[in-house]
């Protein structure tokens, strides 16, 4: 790991949620800090509040008490427009499920982060330099031939490297990954494995992976256990 720093701090996340007079807790007193350059796992069984806590690490989720700092800043105070501005800067994000938009193209989809985070105006002038950077990454993951392939023409591999690359066109500092392999066969995920670890080789870029997957607990920097909503020293 090179050029290491603290890039984010969580500081005492207590997340709740109310059913009727009672009140569930789903994180207690959660304290993480997340190095430049490093691969965290967090793991945990189903219902530990591990999906939870990454999103409420990439301001998709508030925490009921508790703060998330990145460089500084409290991301947990900023309003609504200036989170998502944050977030769309500083976070790429990867799901079990891709989320990726069935009519568009493996090209388009990749690009649309950065139409989201320009405004239409402004991607006019950069459109070019972002579908180079994009078909660039595409063709790194092996699908330059697949670029205007629709995903129900592509295999659950395929569509997960594309909603990787989506994740990556806008330079993030940290990319969450939410059971990146979790809906692939043997092979499938293996590859998934390998492209973040040679992004985090190549790049030094920082991840933090909630799995199920021994493979990659195995083989991160650092592994993080959750049961109950803490954090199992």
């Amino acid at each position: 790991m090179t050029n290491s720093y603290r890039l984010l701090q969580a500081t005492n996340l207590v997340k709740e949620y109310t059913d009727g007079e009672r009140t569930v807790p789903v994180l207690q007193g959660i304290n993480l800090s997340i190095e430049k350059g490093e691969i965290v796992a967090i793991v945990g069984a189903s219902g530990a509040g591990k999906s939870t806590l990454l999103h409420i690490l990439g301001i998709l989720d508030t925490p009921t008490t508790g703060s998330v700092i990145y460089k500084g800043i409290n991301l947990t105070q900023l309003n609504a427009k200036k989170q998502a501005d944050m977030r769309n800067r500083i976070f790429g994000f990867v799901f079990q499920f891709y989320h990726l938009l069935p009519d568009f193209t493996a090209l388009e989809n990749v690009l649309l982060p950065g139409l989201i985070g320009s405004g239409f105006s402004r991607w006019r002038a950069i459109n070019k330099n972002y579908k180079d950077r994009a078909t660039s990454l595409l063709e790194r993951v092996g699908l330059g031939n697949r670029l205007t392939h629709k995903p129900s023409q592509l295999s659950g591999g395929e569509r997960q490297r594309v909603a990787i690359i989506r994740a990556l066109i806008n330079n993030p500092e940290l990319l969450l990954c939410d059971e990146p392999t979790g809906n692939l066969d043997t092979k499938a995920g293996h590859e998934i494995r390998e492209l973040i670890w040679d992004l985090n080789k190549t790049q030094n870029q920082t991840v933090v992976i909630v799995t199920h997957d021994e493979e990659i607990a195995k083989h991160a920097v650092r592994v993080v256990r959750i049961v109950d909503g803490c954090i199992l020293e």
